[in-house]
């Protein structure tokens, strides 16, 4: 697991060194953008609409639009003078019982593991908060957000749930729709709660999957394997500037994710099916390539044949 954050639980007078890692991860199947006349990924680029020219990194600034059109700007260093990320604290305020904090209030859940020596505290913190039943109530900061925290054990770890702030939790009362008084059929309450009673069970997470995210991967092989794919253009061969430095970012990206490449990942059933899906994408490119070949032979004059620049092959594989 990757570290997200290092710093300390603080309680009372103890200190115990940690280092957090993220307790899940988002299972979503990315998809690009594409041009559906022409198969190319659509670049999304950071343009100011006044100058009409695209922005680089270190031209951009935060702001705040206080009124309409009306803002005021911050550099880093303003907001760093302001963040609590540089105190590298859990600070636990109280110990209440998980019960009495509803789950709206839950946002993301972090492990949390014990960091150079701090592996005797850790274990005392941990066995003491098992044995009283409790969690710590805290606060932190992470990536300069502030947060509320629940500090817990969970199995032979401590786990922190950041939660909401109460101010940031919608009131009930702005949800359209909901009835003044509640009035039901006693007869079909007790029907319902027998119903409820019949379909309670054990809470076991395993049988619970994402159907959707099981359909769509399904999707994605059909097409594959009836090679129902598009192949970007070569867009090395087009003569604009902006568009060789295009192609030139597309190759670099490529290169990255390429099966071949050092230090990519093995991703399974996708990773097998890479290579047949490499062979259709050069076989693809290397027909167009001897197509324009073609093309440009046969329209050059006859006293005077057009010299070909070395192109380079791999880029082409890539960028395709």
């Amino acid at each position: 697991m990757h570290t997200v954050w290092k710093g300390a639980i603080s309680f009372g007078l103890v200190h115990v060194p940690v280092k957090m890692f993220s307790a899940t991860e988002d299972k979503d199947i990315s998809m690009r953008m594409i041009h559906r006349a022409c198969g190319s990924p659509i670049a999304f680029v950071r343009k100011c609409d006044n100058c009409d020219v695209e922005v680089a990194f270190d031209e951009i600034v935060k702001g705040y639009e206080y009124e309409k059109g009306r803002f005021v700007l911050f550099e880093k260093e303003d907001l760093e003078a302001v963040s609590d990320e540089r105190s590298k604290t859990i600070t636990i305020l109280d110990f209440v019982d998980l019960t009495e904090i509803d789950p709206i209030y839950f946002q993301k859940t972090y492990y949390l593991s014990p960091d150079q020596a701090g592996g005797n505290a850790y274990n005392l913190l941990l066995e003491a908060m098992r044995q009283s039943g409790k969690i710590g109530l805290a606060k932190v900061s992470i990536r300069s957000k502030s947060s509320l925290a629940a500090i817990r054990v969970i199995d032979n770890a401590l786990a922190m749930e950041t939660i909401f702030y109460p101010d940031e939790i919608r009131a009930i009362g702005q949800v359209p729709g909901l009835p003044d008084a509640i009035n039901v059929n006693e007869k079909e309450l007790t029907m319902a709660r027998m119903l409820i009673e019949q379909l309670s069970t054990p809470f076991e997470p395993a049988k619970y999957t994402d159907d959707y995210r099981t359909r769509l991967m399904d999707l994605i092989q059909t097409k594959i394997a009836g090679e129902e794919i598009r192949v970007a253009p070569d867009q090395q061969q087009r003569t604009n500037v902006l568009d060789l430095m295009a192609a030139l970012q597309a190759s670099l990206e490529a290169v990255r994710i390429s099966p071949d490449a050092p230090g990519a990942l093995d991703t399974g059933a996708a990773a097998a099916a890479q290579p047949a899906k490499q062979t259709k994408k050069q076989t693809v490119v290397e027909t167009a390539q001897a197509a324009d070949s073609a093309t440009a032979d046969a329209d050059a004059p006859a006293k005077k044949p057009r010299a070909r620049k070395p192109k380079n092959e791999k880029a082409k594989e890539t960028v395709s």
